[in-house]
């Protein structure tokens, strides 16, 4: 049996900003257009909340039902360290779907957006199918494309319009930045385990485009949110706050750009973490004081 302990570090904690920073501009978003919901704001936390924690469970389980974890660096998962049995952590990946579509049906009800819930549909195969099934797109290379649309495009908009009732075209372009963040949380995850997953025959986008591109890859990554956010201030001067996160992007990339490999990536994995949520708050407070 897993302990609690287990059960939380399988959840991957570090990941959790992915979840957060969206639901955070998205409300940021919202305050600025005037139609911040504040019990909505949270409902839409815990969907997201949610949703990253049942991915993470529905990966450790895909991926240690195909022995993809038997050599892994990274955090402890609890399938391939036999802590846990699959159909455990299967349960604790559905539990955890259920509980976000639960919480987005209320969501759906409050607005009457019907539409809402092909959304949320959508969201839930993505999270199942990025290493489950038989053709998993994150073993060819997709991953990254699902993250910005599902922790970027989706959730930051999806925060607006359920507090809004109307889609913005602000949230589109603030969901750019955020999504980019989320991607370098995957890229540098996957150079970490770009050996291990090129052996075991999971072909990530870093396993298809070797690991310098993959470096290069990650700093823009890094860069380009700062870009996009410079590029708003002729909208919201504030957007200009993001540039105080600015300086906690350089350890990361250094270690990135220092041809660090497998376990020395960690540090840049949790620093990218840190950066992704003080970008976050930075800009949903820049962008609540705009519109």
């Amino acid at each position: 049996m897993a302990t609690p302990g287990q059960w939380i570090a399988g959840a991957r904690p570090r990941t959790l900003p992915n979840a957060i920073v969206p639901v955070m501009v998205g409300t940021g978003v919202a305050v600025g257009e005037g139609g911040f919901v504040w019990w909505r704001a949270i409902l839409a936390l815990l969907v997201a909340l949610s949703l990253q924690i049942g991915v993470n469970y529905a990966n450790d389980y895909s991926d240690g039902i195909r022995g993809t974890d038997d050599q892994r660096v990274g955090p402890m998962r609890l399938v391939g360290s036999r802590a846990a049995t699959p159909r455990q952590v299967l349960t604790a990946a559905l539990g955890s779907f259920g509980v976000a579509a639960v919480l987005g049906l209320i969501l759906v009800i409050a607005t009457q957006a019907w539409w809402i819930l092909l959304v949320g549909a959508a969201c839930i195969a993505a999270a199942w199918f990025y290493t489950g099934g038989s053709r998993p797109y994150g073993y060819r290379g997709l991953g990254e494309v699902a993250v910005f649309l599902f922790f970027g495009v989706v959730p930051v908009v999806g925060t607006t319009y359920v507090q809004t009732e109307q889609l913005s075209w602000a949230a589109l372009i603030a969901s750019i930045p955020v999504g980019l963040l989320s991607c370098s949380m995957l890229v540098v995850n996957n150079l970490r385990d770009v050996r291990t997953d090129g052996e075991t025959g999971k072909r990530t986008l870093a396993v298809a485009l070797g690991a310098e591109r993959t470096r290069t890859l990650y700093v823009a990554c890094q860069i380009v949110p700062f870009v996009v956010a410079l590029a708003m201030i002729p909208i919201t001067p504030w957007a200009a706050l993001v540039l105080l996160a600015a300086p906690l992007a350089i350890s990361p990339i250094r270690v990135v750009l220092s041809k660090a490999v497998g376990p020395a990536l960690i540090a840049a994995l949790q620093q990218t973490g840190k950066l992704q949520m003080a970008y976050g708050l930075l800009f949903a407070v820049g962008l609540s004081l705009v519109f």
